[in-house]
């Protein structure tokens, strides 16, 4: 249900916890983000949320007070309600009532443009509604009967959530196709050996801005939380040809819904199989340390914290104290700082993504066991063997001229482990 222009009241709790204020003023953006007009921010402090109304019933006399006085038509809170709050605040304030959840999987329903993102936010909705159907109803004990209309004794209730059900089991159907024919676009590029770099970082860090800048793309981008929902892969090439694969991605937020992680895993798998992440970063923002925590926190839920980051701080040009610049300490992959709104600092940029890609050859001996032989060939394929003979256990060393990141790319393609065949 579109809440595009409603007057909203904004409930944010604080539990004793010490990032109040930043969670506030993101909590306040996201709700401008769904087009939402904040008539209210009203705070309380609790020490545990109420089981009836999730706040005291004086603060709900509260909201209901304001809802009156601004003609609000939607009360949000910043937390996860259960149901029966939901319901219960929902008599208490005359308005609907919405949790930090339904909050953003409705800025995801407005966002959404491509037919899988549109599958993965009705399927997460769905999946949130399924424990929300008596909020709805006024008749849910009534049973109906009779052929043509449901199954004998069958309450209404029951009939929400077996079409529920069955509507999330086709959405999960069209998803493993379109799950299919990624993976098939994914492993056309493997066998092609192009790599794929995936753009990563907190919502409105810069990710699409910095995206269509290096590919030329024009990837909607603007200043406000998720403004792009949809995966978006462009082609670039280095200044010697050779070619990458850019992968634009959701962006991430704090306590995000487990409901959208797994709607979204399909999507999420092109960071996962991703040879390098540009984790982008905003300099000007003030909690950017406790966002990359946050980031780096999805990254290994989804099973891509092997994957090698560069660190991306972005938007120089609005701290008098930064510039575009690269550091790399130690052996570590370096971080780069950038604009890319004015593009001060991504020519290093480019230049640190191909060392990390592709780096200079050098001369690797392998120990392949017998079962490597597709390994092999590819090998043999790409004319990086050197020479090579049999050892005693029916497998071969051979001794490879690559760059070790491709040779680290290509065992990966190929589930060997580079380690255990040095």
């Amino acid at each position: 249900m579109p809440i595009d222009g409603v007057p909203a009241i904004l409930i944010h709790v604080d539990f004793h916890n010490p990032r109040f204020d930043e969670e506030l003023d993101e909590f306040v953006q996201l709700a401008e983000s769904s087009a939402l007009v904040p008539a209210a921010v009203l705070n309380g402090q609790r020490n545990l949320p109420d089981p009836r109304y999730f706040v005291g019933k004086g603060k709900v006399a509260e909201i209901r007070a304001a809802v009156q006085q601004y003609g609000a038509e939607l009360v949000i809170f910043n937390h996860q309600l259960s149901p029966a709050q939901e319901r219960n605040l929902e008599k208490e304030v005359h308005c609907r009532v919405l949790d930090r959840v339904g909050l953003i999987l409705d800025i995801f329903a407005q966002r959404a443009r491509s037919y899988e993102g549109k599958l993965q936010v009705e399927l997460a909705q769905l999946q949130h509604l399924s424990t929300r159907l008596v909020r709805g109803w006024s008749h849910l004990e009534r049973q109906k009967g009779g052929i043509g209309l449901r199954g004998p004794g069958e309450t209404q209730l029951e009939t929400d959530r077996r079409l529920i059900g069955k509507r999330i089991k086709t959405i999960n159907n069209r998803l493993d196709k379109v799950i299919r024919q990624r993976q098939q676009g994914s492993r056309l590029r493997q066998r092609s050996g192009v790599p794929v770099v995936s753009l990563v970082g907190y919502t409105n860090a810069g990710k699409s801005t910095l995206f269509n800048h290096l590919t030329g793309a024009s990837v909607y981008s603007a200043d406000k939380l998720f403004a792009t929902l949809d995966p978006t892969l462009r082609r670039m090439e280095f200044d010697n040809g050779l070619p990458v694969i850019l992968s634009d991605t959701v962006g991430f937020i704090r306590h995000i819904p487990h409901d959208l992680i797994q709607a979204f895993h399909a999507t999420l798998e092109e960071v996962k199989s991703a040879d390098l992440l540009l984790h982008v970063i905003d300099v000007t923002d003030e909690q950017r340390y406790q966002h990359m925590d946050q980031v780096n926190d999805v990254i290994e839920s989804i099973g891509a914290a092997r994957v090698p980051q560069i660190l991306v701080f972005n938007k120089v040009d609005a701290h008098p104290d930064q510039d575009g610049r690269v550091e790399k300490i130690d052996r570590r992959l370096p971080r780069v700082w950038v604009s890319a709104r004015t593009g001060e600092g991504l020519e290093a940029l480019k230049e640190a993504v191909y060392g990390c890609l592709y780096g200079a050859a050098e001369t690797h001996r392998l120990r392949l066991p017998p079962e490597a032989g597709k390994f092999r060939a590819t090998l043999f394929q790409q004319g990086a063997v050197n020479g090579e003979c049999p050892d005693e256990y029916g497998g071969w060393i051979v001794d490879v001229n690559m760059d070790s990141p491709s040779l680290q790319r290509l065992c990966r393609d190929h589930n060997m482990d580079l380690a255990s065949l040095q």
